[in-house]
């Protein structure tokens, strides 16, 4: 008698996990398909923060706002430098951001000056 469907693959007994390399491999394997095929299953893992970059946890409120006021203001002049230098909608889109990065400083310096130092 002839078989209509084919036999099943032979499969590797060996386990994903006998290694550590195979359960990184499989960890990283599953972050990948949730990523595309089941984003909600990464929005209830922890977000895990990088620890190369740390601001002290003693820096004050008002040094992280005057910080990032100064950040902001280099980062429009340097938008507007490289608009400077380029043309078309390349010109347009750099002028843009340039604009919403003033618009974001402008936010930090209200902040500043409505900023009450604790007693």
């Amino acid at each position: 008698m002839f078989k209509v469907t084919p036999n099943p693959p032979d499969t590797d007994p060996a386990s994903p996990y006998e290694s550590d390399d195979s359960k990184k491999f499989h960890e990283a394997a599953e972050r990948a398909l949730n990523f595309y095929l089941n984003p909600a299953a990464l929005k209830n893992t922890p977000r895990k923060p990088s620890t190369m970059y740390m601001i002290a946890p003693d820096v004050g409120d008002e040094a992280l706002l005057v910080q990032t006021c100064e950040n902001l203001a280099s980062a429009s002049v340097m938008a507007s430098d490289i608009a400077a230098l380029v043309e078309g909608t390349q010109r347009n889109t750099l002028l843009a951001l340039q604009q919403v990065i003033m618009l974001a400083e402008l936010a930090v310096n209200r902040m500043l000056d409505n900023f009450v130092p604790p007693k």
